[in-house]
């Protein structure tokens, strides 16, 4: 009987509601909690009664206790890595605040520029220099493309003539002497091609990989040229205003940001001058021995000299691919 009082008691024990369907003053963490509290007496005396002993619950602090921790930690994890990116994200706005002031000022004559002649003459012949290897790549090319097309219509020529030939006994011996001409004109052809293919490759390989990575160290040097005249330009404006003490901590730090520009801008410039260095040695080392393959293979081929065109093409180690990879050319089923 005493059970079922005190099992009646705890079923009318509920937390109040309010008049719209809320909780009541009592935050929802500390209901729970005495609702907690109320069912392990109710238990602990029941298992009393029944001679038995009933283990309490976790506290529920504790595990919000726990939570709130983790919670706290990933809060300053996130809170670290935006300070990070915030911190990055000014630096880069102040230094593209100085640079483009500099900008601003070399182009209506307000500030100076770090110039060194003999450096930005070099530079401005590897441009121009690039600019016409380009045109010259850009011709040799077409006169692939075109030559390619010639020796195809050669090929099909040939063919046609020595169908003629089998078909016309008439005219059996001129078709004849035509096919077989057509296809020494068609082999010497391919040989050519191999040769210009070959000059086209090298000629591509100094002005888009050799030139171009060159210049990619030169813009960057341009760059830290900027930089670096855009801080020295901010030290001497700081070293001509006051001397105060505020002042003069502004004017350690750009003295030390002066010197980290100074350090990237001498080290860029020593690169480029470096690789301009090897950049015309490799130039007048590739051009020399393209130049003469070009002009052997051109000459044996216009000369109707197979034997030296071949010998060509053996001098600079050039291997001839056969147009189909599966089957045999043309040439090497005649």
């Amino acid at each position: 009987m005493m059970t079922d009082s005190i099992m009646s008691k705890a079923a009318t024990m509920e937390i109040p509601i309010n008049s719209n369907g809320d909780t009541g003053t009592l935050p929802e963490d500390d209901s729970l909690e005495q609702a907690a509290q109320l069912q392990w007496s109710l238990d602990e005396k029941v298992g009393s009664s029944r001679g038995t002993r009933v283990s309490r619950p976790f506290a529920r602090s504790n595990m919000h206790h726990s939570s709130s921790s983790s919670s706290m930690a990933a809060d300053e994890a996130t809170r670290g890595v935006a300070v990070e990116k915030l911190e990055t994200m000014k630096k880069w706005g102040l230094n593209t605040y100085k640079c483009t002031k500099q900008i601003i000022s070399e182009r209506f004559g307000r500030g100076s520029r770090t110039v060194d002649l003999e450096l930005e003459a070099q530079i401005e012949v590897l441009r121009d220099t690039k600019k016409k290897y380009e045109n010259v790549l850009r011709l040799a090319r077409a006169l692939t493309n075109h030559f390619y097309n010639m020796v195809q219509t050669q090929h099909a020529l040939g063919d046609t003539f020595a169908d003629l030939s089998q078909k016309s006994p008439e005219l059996r011996d001129e078709f004849g002497y035509n096919a077989e001409t057509q296809k020494l004109l068609c082999k010497n052809g391919e040989t050519l091609l191999g040769a210009v293919n070959f000059f086209v490759s090298s000629i591509n390989t100094l002005v888009n990989k050799t030139m171009e990575d060159t210049l990619m160290t030169i813009k960057m040097y341009e760059n830290a040229r900027l930089e670096f005249d855009a801080y020295r330009s901010d030290l001497e404006e700081l070293s001509l205003g006051p001397k105060d003490a505020v002042a003069m901590a502004r004017i350690d730090t750009a003295q030390q940001q002066y010197q980290v520009q100074k350090d990237k801008y001498e080290r860029l410039r020593s690169d480029v001058i470096i690789k301009l260095k090897f950049l015309e040695e490799n130039k007048v080392k590739v051009m020399h021995k393209q130049l003469l393959l070009f002009h052997n293979a051109i000459s044996a081929y216009f000369a109707g000299n197979q034997e030296q065109l071949e010998q060509t093409l053996k001098q600079f180690n050039i291997k001839l691919r056969p147009p189909g990879a599966d089957k045999p050319s043309w040439l090497e089923e005649q």
